[in-house]
């Protein structure tokens, strides 16, 4: 992982950040209640973990799940 910093006033240096942020918000963050910070914490790493970066299908990678796609890629 390489940290990255976007420029001032410059959306586009992090777009994929604020992509992935939005998705995290309207597909699970919204309507939803957390008893406490740890909590919070714990689901939504829970989300990324188990759904984002298995399961669910990204255009970037022809709708494919990162799982799928990182099998296609070694086999």
């Amino acid at each position: 992982i390489t940290q990255s910093m976007s420029r001032k006033g410059n959306c586009w240096d992090n777009a994929v950040a604020e992509s992935f942020f939005k998705t995290l918000k309207i597909e699970f963050i919204k309507d939803k209640t957390f008893k406490n910070l740890e909590e919070a914490k714990f689901e939504i790493f829970n989300y990324i973990e188990r759904w984002y970066n298995t399961q669910r299908k990204h255009s970037a990678i022809g709708y494919l799940s990162p799982l799928q796609m990182f099998y296609k890629l070694n086999s």
